[in-house]
């Protein structure tokens, strides 16, 4: 076995066996039970053929079938528990490590989803964690009571026949060597497979969240071909695997099959000899039988395993992903937020060292509103994100209250942030579901206020369910500024003391931008704001407008000092009046 593989093993038994010990012993104690109760049967047909028929005994005749009732009746009832046990505890590890996976998952950074299709991670939470039901469940323990199974069969058969045995381990020695250069050749093939499969899985998603577009510019041809490159991929690789097991279970049957037709040789040679009687001879192939039948059980079961440690590997290396809120590093509590941001030479890059934003110097006192405006890819919402702490600067430093952000714990931080994006997310469900989502306590006065300040009362009303009207997945049954109204109720709601907004005013009609300038300015009333907008007409009023180009500040004050200037603020300003 590979060092990687003894790894994963001890980091899986570690993680997933050993805590369940008590019950892992359980299965093993029952199928002991039902192994040894199997072997009644062998022992039971010797004496049957040996001693009971030519003696005509029928009391010992009963008491035998007494006997072999018994065993079967223990054998049944320990694998109907073994099964009921095993099998139910592995489905409730596999929810719990999908809700282990799923917690990572939400504590890693922005940045690891930015390159992740959201696919790949459902297929992470979902799929990849299934194979523990081999380790926990009867996967395992077959093995192992297979091997005891194998053992004691062995022993047996080397008792009523040396040589006959001796001729069987030969096919099954070489089926073993097989079997371990098979399960090596499979285990890269099975976690390619979870690798292809998330992909597809992902572009999959993709595609249903985007039917419209797809739709739109007539492209299903061209997205279906996508996805049937996809499949082939996944097929191929499956087919890898299938040949491998199949190649497996053909070599097994010819090589036992052998093993069979030499013992029928063998054992009538010895019976013609004297040296073996016809009783000793069904006994030996019925036990032949139950040392073969494991080692046959062990390469699906190898194969199973090897299929469960891929997918172990790759949830595996998820769980050691660094976390968004290090313990180590962000030991700042905040229990209040007066909303003093300052950034000081803050520079940040996406990949590598191409900055997206470079000496970049502001300060904003509590209160303040702070405008960011630019073309579109110059810095804005980096800079957001900065102040949101979705990312941590590269170089500089942001200063919350004085404090270095980036040692700040991040739930004392973002429980006084309110966000509202340019494209806010919604869940499918009600109106009212998705603006109490910050604070699902919340009483029915605060949400009422939240959807009055935002002026979602003015659709809802009209709507026959009011605010327990169903909106569709991602709110798709809503105009744009309908969302965005929906956001904005959901950040009134939370009360935070710092409101960042992007473009939160960008898809709203004239009227509806009216009536969101009304509400923002209640909701930015005594709380430091971060606003990006393209509409100039929206931030006349901030108390600084930071005009970002190029990933630097390139101009920086009040509306009329701006303008007065006739710098890149001028004509942003004048080429949207002209539109």
């Amino acid at each position: 076995m590979k060092k990687t593989e003894q790894v994963n093993f001890r980091w899986a038994f570690r993680e997933y066996i050993w805590p369940r010990r008590k019950i892992v012993s359980l299965g093993l104690i029952l199928i002991v039970i039902r192994s040894l109760s199997g072997l009644v049967l062998p022992y039971a047909s010797k004496s049957l053929i040996d001693e009971v028929i030519p003696s005509a005994n029928l009391p010992s005749l009963q008491w035998l079938l007494a006997g072999v009732g018994i065993a079967l009746l223990l054998q049944s009832v320990s694998s109907f528990l073994l099964t009921r046990l095993l099998s139910v505890e592995a489905q409730h590890l596999i929810s719990i490590l999908r809700s282990t996976v799923q917690k990572k998952l939400l504590k890693l950074p922005v940045r690891f989803f930015d390159n992740q299709k959201t696919g790949a991670l459902v297929s992470r939470v979902m799929t990849d964690v299934e194979g523990v039901r081999n380790l926990v469940g009867t996967g395992l323990v077959q093995l192992i009571g297979g091997s005891i199974t194998a053992m004691i069969s062995l022993v047996i058969l080397i008792n009523i026949n040396a040589w006959m045995t001796l001729f069987v381990l030969f096919p099954v020695g070489i089926f073993g060597i097989i079997a371990l250069k098979a399960f090596g050749y499979i285990r890269p093939v099975f976690r390619e497979r979870g690798k292809l499969n998330a992909e597809v899985t992902g572009r999959l998603t993709e595609t249903l969240n985007g039917i419209r577009v797809i739709k739109g510019f007539n492209a299903e041809d061209q997205e279906q071909k996508t996805f049937e490159k996809g499949v082939e991929s996944l097929f191929l690789n499956v087919k890898k695997s299938l040949t491998a097991t199949a190649f497996m279970t053909s070599t097994s049957t010819f090589l036992l099959g052998i093993a069979s037709a030499g013992i029928m040789g063998i054992g009538g040679y010895f019976i013609m000899q004297g040296r073996l009687t016809y009783g000793e001879f069904v006994s030996f192939t019925l036990f032949l039988g139950f040392m073969i039948a494991p080692i046959v059980q062990m390469s699906n079961i190898g194969s199973q395993l090897t299929e469960a440690f891929a997918g172990l590997d790759r949830t595996q290396e998820l769980m050691r992903m660094p976390e968004e809120n290090n313990p180590s590093q962000r030991t700042q509590h905040l229990d209040k937020v007066a909303g003093h941001l300052v950034f000081e030479d803050v520079a940040f890059a996406y990949e590598g060292d191409k900055a997206v934003i470079k000496d970049i110097c502001f300060t904003a006192t509590p209160g303040e509103v702070i405008a960011l405006v630019g073309s579109s890819g110059s810095g804005k919402s980096t800079i957001a994100g900065l102040a949101a702490s979705f990312m941590s600067p590269a170089q500089g430093t942001v200063y919350i209250d004085g404090v270095d952000l980036s040692t700040v714990n991040l739930h004392s931080y973002r429980q006084h942030l309110g966000v509202v994006l340019q494209d806010d997310f919604l869940y499918e469900g009600t109106i009212r579901e998705n603006i109490l989502f910050p604070r699902p306590d919340a009483s029915e006065a605060d949400l009422l206020q939240a959807v009055e300040g935002a002026y979602v009362n003015e659709f809802t009303d009209r709507f026959e369910k009011g605010l327990d009207t169903l909106i569709g997945e991602r709110g798709v049954k809503l105009s744009g500024g309908q969302r965005q109204r929906i956001a904005i109720a959901r950040a009134l709601l939370a009360q935070p003391q710092m409101v960042i907004l992007d473009e939160a005013t960008s898809n709203l009609d004239t009227e509806s931008e009216r009536f969101i300038q009304e509400s923002l300015s209640t909701l930015m009333k005594e709380r430091t704001t971060l606003v990006i907008a393209h509409r100039l007409s929206t931030i006349q009023r901030a108390d600084q407008i930071l005009v970002v180009e190029n990933g630097q500040i390139v101009e920086q004050g009040k509306h009329q000092e701006l303008l007065d200037k006739k710098g890149r603020y001028f004509e942003l300003y004048t080429y949207q009046t002209r539109m």
